[in-house]
């Protein structure tokens, strides 16, 4: 597997081109409405916007993702971009245990900056040195700078294949995964596909596709398993358009999307709003330049279609297991208390071998990002008696 460096640089003109797009926003009038009540609030818009094209300071962005050490890799003829940090050593002959990371939509490899430091550093923070992590943060197929793949049929089924021959290249026989959102899925099918080298995957979402091995006519629901169902659907009619419309028509708002820097902002800045724990302001949780970091790595590889084209893979490969089919590899769920959804253990229990549970008190589904100090706290317990197989 060949694999190089890599550094971004996004050249001037594309910045250029960025600012007068912004500057020439035709807005959309609207009746009035209570502000983020019919989607992306119009003032918080325009100040972002505005920050957009005359404060942010890309180049800074920039050199701060460059200091993470970056490459490029074939992978079973998919061009693959990720990060991989090493984890510090704290005595001879330790080797820090190695560890793939997936993100999410409408998230990036950039999530994780601030759980990278907690993971493979735990001594900096005053955790215990012998619980540090070699992390590996791929970008999805078709996010950021990974291309879209060339053939249909990339979910998360195939993604983790990819994943699987990144780390054995990588010199990782053994390893662990753990992810949420789109990576909730590809960590699973790790487990699912490649059970006898991942020693465990830690979660802190569980995809809406997720189907119980367990036939209900023998075990049937339990009472919050058929609230958990009623909160899921529920949550679906009001709040899941944009999954249905990525699942079924991404390329229609794609070629808008693409072509608006504001448009992209509006899409994904209000998910960021409506899913983290952040009481309604948004910036309380996610400062302008992470949010524009984030939103300006969609604009710059233009990746919002093939990122939405992943739901339509999914969705013609969804997380549904026979029945009395198990997945014995080793499961840990931290349930943020503002996540989109919460399944009860029981549910994941029809499936999973679940070995760690958590309520967590405060974040939501940007987990990484919002609470990096819980989530790495997560991660090392649940990996901690699983490292004796890594590497």
């Amino acid at each position: 597997m060949q694999i190089e460096p890599f550094e971004i640089a996004i050249a001037d003109h594309e910045l250029d081109d960025l600012r007068h797009r912004l500057r020439a926003t035709r807005w959309a009038p609207a009746t009035p409405a209570p502000a983020w009540q019919q989607g992306a609030d119009s003032a918080w818009l325009r100040e972002l916007a505005s920050y957009w094209a005359g404060q942010f300071d890309w180049r800074a962005a920039e050199r701060k993702l460059n200091r993470l050490p970056q490459f490029l890799a074939d992978v079973n003829g998919q061009t693959v971009h990720f990060v991989h940090r090493r984890g510090a050593g704290h005595a001879p002959g330790f080797k820090p245990y190695p560890l793939v990371i997936t993100h999410g939509w409408p998230g990036s490899f950039f999530e994780f900056h601030a759980l990278l430091d907690q993971l493979c550093d735990p001594a900096a923070f005053g955790a215990d040195p012998a619980d540090a992590f070699d992390v590996v943060t791929p970008s999805l197929p078709g996010f950021a700078f990974s291309p879209a793949p060339a053939q249909a049929g990339m979910s998360a089924f195939q993604v983790a294949d990819r994943w699987a021959t990144l780390m054995r290249g990588l010199g990782y026989e053994h390893f662990g995964a753990q992810g949420g959102d789109l990576g909730a899925g590809v960590s699973i099918a790790l487990a699912v596909r490649h059970p006898h080298a991942v020693d465990g995957i830690h979660l802190n979402f569980l995809p809406s596709s997720y189907e119980p091995a367990t036939d209900a006519d023998r075990q049937p629901l339990t009472p919050d398993e058929q609230d958990y169902l009623r909160e899921k659907n529920d949550w679906a009619a009001l709040e899941g358009g944009y999954a249905h419309l990525h699942g079924t028509k991404p390329l229609t708002v794609a070629a808008s999307l693409n072509d608006s820097p504001l448009g992209l902002a509006a899409w994904i800045g209000e998910k960021f709003r409506a899913w983290s724990d952040c009481g309604g302001d948004i910036e309380r949780v996610f400062s302008q330049d992470e949010l524009l970091t984030n939103i300006s790595l969609y604009w710059f590889t233009q990746c919002i279609g093939p990122a939405m084209q992943m739901y339509w893979e999914n969705r013609l490969q969804p997380m549904r297991f026979a029945d009395g089919q198990r997945v014995d590899t080793p499961l840990g769920f931290a349930r943020f208390p503002k996540e989109i959804n919460h399944p009860p253990r029981s549910w994941l229990e029809r499936t999973f071998n679940v070995v760690q549970w958590s309520d967590m008190p405060e974040g939501g589904h940007f987990a990484a990002m919002e609470q990096p100090a819980l989530l790495a706290a997560e991660i090392r317990k649940f990996f901690r008696p699983l490292r004796a197989k890594g590497g």
